[in-house]
């Protein structure tokens, strides 16, 4: 028990996939060759590294590693100050669902993006409407839109959509196929309607990514910790979110300078044995 809850630990790394940011230092070569040495399954790709290596031959990598890609990080930041710019962003959206269509990555995960002025209802109805707009494309390209809730610290500057209930509330507007929320336990843990919003997200949640909260946190950006490192209920988040009906797999991403000079090896080896005892 722990804290009154059943803690339920996993007993091999089926389900975990390394988020790339975790090792940030590392190409996409290096990240998949990385994950192949650590016995990884899974890898979710950052759009600057597949850019960096180039599509196709991301790709290849990918698969001649054997992985599965969780996701594609990231798309989303809509709002902007002219319709001119809101559309420029659509049309990068296209292209990464088009990124995640050939990568074979099932999620796009949205970063909704902040109001460019004071008008944050606005912005949020911004997000809303180029949602609305990128469906059926995504849909006719086999990619799911992931929309991600932000820590309200991110507000002003990374998204406007703050909490599950709200990500949640845009993704009822569309079938589970078409969009569904993914929860980073970094930015809901503090959240007093978390379990309730989780238990409401049943069957539209499209990802888990697991961290920890640092205290005090060093960094706004560059301050998660690794799993078990922090105050983060993982064991029991992770519960909730399988009760609610995802059995996917789980990120580990951590935005930590310190994390990202170590080397990778290391990195990904304490990042399988957090993951056994914590998560």
């Amino acid at each position: 028990m722990d804290g009154g809850i059943l803690v339920e630990r996993f007993t091999n790394i089926d389900r975990l996939s390394l988020n790339q940011i975790t090792t940030n230092s590392w190409s996409l070569r290096e990240a998949a060759e990385g994950c192949v040495r650590a016995e990884i399954p899974w890898i979710a790709l950052w759009r600057n590294k597949v850019e960096e290596a180039g599509l196709a031959e991301s790709k290849r990598i990918v698969r001649d590693a054997g992985l599965k890609v969780s996701s594609l990080c990231r798309g989303g930041m809509f709002p902007a100050a002219t319709a001119a710019e809101r559309a420029a962003r659509i049309d990068d959206n296209r292209r990464a669902i088009d990124e995640a269509a050939e990568l074979e990555a099932e999620v796009l995960v949205l970063v909704c993006g902040p109001a460019p002025d004071r008008d944050i209802d606005g912005a949020r109805q911004m997000v809303e409407d180029a949602i609305h707009e990128l469906v059926p494309y995504a849909q006719e390209r086999g990619v799911t839109l992931g929309i991600e809730p932000l820590h309200p610290m991110y507000a002003a500057e990374r998204s406007v959509i703050s909490t599950l209930a709200q990500a949640t509330t845009i993704a009822e507007r569309f079938t589970p196929q078409q969009v569904g929320v993914v929860v980073d336990v970094f930015h809901v843990w503090w959240d007093p309607e978390l379990y309730k919003q989780i238990a409401r997200a049943s069957g539209r949640i499209l990802g888990f990514h697991v961290s920890d909260w640092i205290v005090p946190t060093p960094d706004m950006l560059l301050g998660r910790g690794m799993m078990g490192d922090g105050v983060i209920e993982l064991n029991r988040i992770r519960q909730a979110v399988e009760a609610a009906g995802y059995r996917g797999p789980i990120e580990v991403e951590i935005f930590n300078q310190a994390i990202w000079d170590r080397p990778g090896d290391e990195v990904l080896a304490e990042m399988k044995a957090r993951y056994l005892e914590h998560v």
